[in-house]
């Protein structure tokens, strides 16, 4: 499904209002990239974000990049080592004139999992699962402490 700019709203989620520092026929994505704190190794890689296939330099934080009007294609992902692609997410947004669409990518908090791409604010794919792994292994931490105070 595109997401499309609406034409006369002055302040719509994900769309700001109509950008003057720029032509009337110009128009831009704007994808903001981001990961939890807990995920503090991804910072080590660089995402990866293609727009209609080809690639824009990115980093984590906003970037802005100008395109034609029209329809496009958007897929974000996280170069790495054992799995080669982290959190990859697609979708398609429609550039309007005089119009930013602005987009959030939130890498997942499990590797396995895809990233969550679109409309901000998004959440972090995983958070669930990986806050019951962190109870687990927290319980079992306690457990395990308690144990070799009683037996010693």
């Amino acid at each position: 499904m595109a997401t499309i700019a609406p034409p006369y709203r002055p302040s719509s989620p994900g769309f700001p209002p109509v950008d003057s520092s720029r032509r009337d026929d110009d128009s831009a994505i704007a994808v903001t990239l981001r990961h939890t704190p807990l995920a503090f190794l991804l910072r080590l890689y660089v995402p990866v974000l293609e727009i209609d296939g080809q690639s824009v330099p990115a980093y984590w934080g906003r970037v802005v990049q100008s395109v034609t009007l029209g329809e496009h294609h958007v897929h974000v992902h996280v170069p790495c080592l054992a799995p080669s692609r982290i959190g990859a997410a697609d979708t398609t947004v429609v550039a309007v004139p005089g119009r930013t669409v602005e987009l959030e990518y939130r890498a997942p908090m499990l590797s396995f999992l895809p990233g969550a791409l679109g409309v901000p604010p998004q959440r972090y794919p995983g958070a669930v699962a990986a806050s019951a792994l962190l109870l687990l292994a927290a319980t079992l931490a306690i457990c395990a402490c308690i144990g070799l105070l009683l037996n010693g």
